[in-house]
């Protein structure tokens, strides 16, 4: 029996809807959701929920996450200052894909105002059914990590 792996999700008040429409979609697909909200639409910060996914994933206590803001930028730069991070924000499959493949990425971040539902939805399987290459990319990532490039 297999574990499964679990999947962080956190957005800012805004965009609560698509967060949760996310978290049922990564179920389907076999993932264990961990959402930790926020739950109501009332006002708050992104880069407290940006941060907090993002220490749930470098803790080890989930695989990968998934955060959502207006256009993804915010609440990814948050997530990017914890060290280990490594979050793109995409709106489009390919590059969901690719920041798995060549860059190692552990966190994704939507543009909840850039992308519709039905392409967060593909954007998310991309990243979910992708997987590092390693090679010269772990060079790469190597170099990201290290704190002097």
């Amino acid at each position: 029996m297999s574990v499964k792996k679990r999947i962080i999700l956190s957005s800012d008040h805004a965009d609560i809807e698509l967060r949760k429409t996310i978290a049922k979609h990564v179920e389907t697909l076999g993932f264990e959701a961990v959402d930790i909200g926020p739950m109501t639409s009332e006002s708050t910060h992104y880069p407290i929920h940006g941060k907090a996914a993002a220490e749930r994933v470098v803790s080890g206590d989930c695989d990968l996450g998934i955060i959502v803001c207006g256009t993804g930028q915010g609440i990814m730069m948050a997530a990017n200052k914890v060290p280990g991070i490594r979050c793109g924000v995409c709106s489009d499959t390919f590059s969901a894909a690719m920041i798995r493949q060549h860059n190692d990425a552990n966190m994704l971040s939507i543009g909840a105002r850039v992308v519709g539902e039905g392409l967060a939805l593909a954007i998310v399987e991309a990243f979910l059914s992708a997987e590092f290459e390693g090679g010269r990319h772990a060079t790469r990532v190597d170099m990201i990590e290290a704190e002097k490039m």
